[in-house]
């Protein structure tokens, strides 16, 4: 791996220290650069949990990826700067009550010589921009959410407030510390169960300074301060070039000519 080039891929060009300010600022960089998506699950491509595999299609094609992905590169970065990283198994919360099983998701406990931990996650999509501190359970503001992590007999949760809503609990953390070769069994079971959320529908999303950005083959979705606007993807030609200019992701051409199977704008088009 190249330290240079994924900095150069995130666009942050300020020290580089295992210290806070570091971990913070490649944090914030790396979730407005790289984009939460699932386009190789409908591609067809398999995803190798990895650093080495994530690494080359993050950095070296410009795409972005899932949590197996996304917190695999980020973490082996962190460890090549200096600080300690611990792959944690999360378990997600399920609209039907409880979690999902273990390894349903990677996270990252961060250690920096001579300060606290903090929790690092640049792969769940919608989540805390800046890392949390581990060892603080009270709430954590950042702009206008607040974050928490509540510790139990089962693990750590964590908890986040958005404007105009109660508190929710998006997914628990085991302590237990894990190594990347751990999740391949669940990385698996998302890219081929159908009962998996991540085989269902192609997604990209991207975090924007004060909003996001999210593409699937149905809606073109913006959210700046609070808006939401939705806008329908008219075609199969339309949904690339969302892809490409509001994402930056120009696929492979054999990904590219397999996504077209699976992309059914609201028009129902076909041609590329």
């Amino acid at each position: 791996m190249d330290l240079q080039k994924y900095l150069d891929r995130v666009g942050y060009s300020g020290p580089v220290a295992p210290d806070y300010p570091t971990l913070r600022a490649l944090h914030v960089a790396h979730l407005l650069a790289v984009p939460f998506e699932n386009l190789d699950i409908h591609a067809g491509r398999k995803i190798t949990v990895g650093a080495e595999h994530a690494y080359k299609k993050i950095v070296g094609e410009r795409r972005g990826g899932f949590c197996y992905e996304q917190n695999g590169l980020f973490g082996a970065v962190l460890t090549a700067i200096g600080f300690g990283v611990t792959y944690l198994s999360g378990r997600v919360a399920r609209k039907s009550g409880g979690w999902g099983p273990e390894f349903d998701h990677l996270a990252l406990l961060v250690e920096i010589p001579e300060d606290a931990p903090y929790l690092a996650d640049v792969g769940f999509g919608e989540s805390f921009r800046e890392p949390l501190c581990w060892n603080d359970t009270a709430p954590q503001a950042q702009e206008d959410r607040e974050y928490r992590l509540s510790e139990t007999l089962e693990g750590r949760i964590l908890s986040q407030k958005l404007p105009g809503k109660d508190w929710e609990d998006p997914y628990i953390l085991s302590t237990l510390p894990r190594q990347l070769e751990d999740f391949a069994g669940m990385a698996h079971y998302h890219q081929t169960s159908p009962e998996s959320g991540f085989t269902k529908n192609p997604l990209i999303s991207q975090a924007l300074p004060g909003g996001r950005i999210s593409l699937t083959d149905k809606l073109f979705i913006v959210t700046r301060q609070g808006e939401r606007t939705e806008l329908p993807v008219t075609g199969v030609a339309a949904y690339f070039e969302k892809l490409e200019q509001e994402f930056g992701v120009n696929l492979l051409p054999e990904l590219r000519q397999n996504l077209e199977g699976r992309v059914s704008p609201v028009t129902g088009e076909n041609e590329s």
